[in-house]
């Protein structure tokens, strides 16, 4: 099918020459924003609903606007259309064709609106449509972590500060931390896609329009929950933009520290995991390597998102009311921070059900480096001693484990009450692991029965 339809720019009578050819290419978008081009076309049958609603158009005429959009978008997707520079942007390319395809009445689907507003209600459509796909990968990944959680609710791994031995935990509850994270974000994302369903077609230009346009008709159309209340705002905002890159950094700062733990856990050194091998690679010389490239790279995308957030700061901070071109520059930071949020969270999604956790591994793992050393403080507690002296005790007993390569667990009770004569044999059932986990059995705890409790509300929140 041919479709040569852009000859000449529909707003080119204004000048004496035609423009630079290198300046032509140079401002052009439509290499990246005929990405929206279903939502143009959703927005302009609504706006073409709206203006015959208002009696500027008639019945007939919007029949064939909305027939020939279809079959624009029918030519789209089936790889029959032909883009022009010439026309700019998606928005010049897309009526360019439909006026060739009805004639005159083409023309006046641009009444009572710029491209200035279309272009902000394109973007908000657009990536109100994104927000939407990308929550459920979400809730697919907490489910993940859920059900780790749930399988590993009775592991006990070593947990680190400063990436040394502190207390032993249950890698359930590790799963779990990642859970909250997400949680937080996905709350985020939530109150970003309120303030972008928003709709600002009616501001036009800058200063609204004078046709009697109905725009909460237009709303309603859209799905739009409210409507921008000044003009020169709505063409010019793109704090939604912002906030949403805002979101996606934050999301992929927590990807990326979970990444780092997961390159650390399927190292020989640290033996804690094992990845599937459809998420890792091998070495073009090492036979024995099991390259982490998944959370590697996600762990690289992280810097890939802040650089877009500070790019859309930058791009906003010097703007003067209301619209100016700068704001082209928004839409490919846009565009490729939910490209890379969406793949780094279906990879993910896919990965984290399948990691083995290497149990026998986190075990010994967590008997090293005198996990259960505040467990002996707090039994001195316990027993009468202040705090201050108890830790006191304990530091010379971990001192003289250092000297000796022995455990808390593994040494006399004779020795133990060497340094201090308020221990007796109980002490052995709190220098466990197992000891040492179930009594944090409180909200929030490491204690298996409140993982499992929490796994429980967590399945409550992913179901509502």
């Amino acid at each position: 099918m041919s479709n040569q339809h852009n000859q000449e720019k529909l707003s080119s009578a204004r000048f004496s020459e035609s423009t630079d050819a290198f300046v032509e290419a140079f401002t052009a978008s439509i290499q990246f924003d005929n990405r929206m081009y279903k939502q143009d076309i959703q927005g302009s049958i609504a706006h073409a609903k709206m203006l015959t609603k208002v009696g500027i158009l008639n019945d007939a005429e919007l029949n064939d606007i909305i027939n020939g959009l279809n079959q624009v978008q029918r030519e789209i997707e089936a790889g029959e259309f032909q883009w022009s520079i010439k026309q700019e942007d998606i928005h010049m390319n897309l009526e360019a064709r439909l006026t060739s395809l009805i004639g005159i009445t083409g023309k006046k689907l641009h009444t009572g609106r710029s491209r200035n507003d279309q272009v902000a209600t394109d973007i908000r459509l657009y990536l109100r449509d994104e927000i939407d796909s990308i929550l459920p990968e979400m809730k697919r990944l907490q489910t993940g972590l859920v059900e780790l959680a749930e399988r590993e609710a009775d592991t006990i791994m070593p947990g680190f500060t400063h990436l040394q031995t502190a207390q032993p935990v249950t890698f359930g509850h590790h799963m779990l931390a990642w859970f909250e994270m997400i949680k937080r974000d996905v709350e985020r994302l939530e109150d970003c896609r309120k303030r972008v369903n928003t709709l600002p077609l009616g501001s036009a230009a800058l200063a609204g329009t004078t046709y009697p346009i109905e725009r909460e008709y237009t709303a309603e159309l859209l799905g739009f929950e409210r409507i921008t209340e000044n003009s020169l705002d709505g063409v010019s905002d793109r704090d939604f933009a912002i906030e949403f890159t805002a979101f996606a950094a934050t999301l992929m700062m927590h990807l990326s520290r979970f990444s780092e733990e997961l390159v650390l856990w399927s190292s020989a050194q640290f033996q804690f995991i094992d990845l599937p091998d459809r998420f890792c690679t091998g070495s073009s010389i090492m036979p024995q390597k099991k390259n982490p490239d998944v959370p590697e790279l996600v762990r690289g995308k992280s810097g890939r998102v802040y650089g877009h957030l500070m790019s859309l700061l930058t791009l906003m901070k010097s703007q003067p009311l209301a619209y100016n071109k700068d704001n082209q520059e928004d839409k490919e930071p846009l565009f490729d921070t939910v490209d890379t949020v969406k793949g780094s969270l279906r990879a993910f999604a896919d990965m984290v059900p399948a990691i083995q956790v290497k149990r026998e591994m986190t075990y010994e793992a967590a008997k090293r480096g005198f996990s259960t050393a505040t467990d002996l403080a707090d039994y001195l507690v316990g027993k009468g001693l202040a705090f201050r002296d108890s830790h006191e005790v304990v530091g010379l007993a971990v001192a003289h484990g250092i000297k000796t390569g022995e455990d808390l667990s593994e040494m006399s009770l004779e020795t133990l009450q060497g340094f201090c004569d308020k221990i007796t044999d109980d002490v052995f059932e709190v220098l466990t692991l197992e000891g040492s986990v179930a009594a944090r059995d409180h909200l929030g705890g490491t204690a298996p029965n409140q993982v499992r409790a929490a796994v429980t509300r967590a399945k409550t929140y992913l179901d509502s």
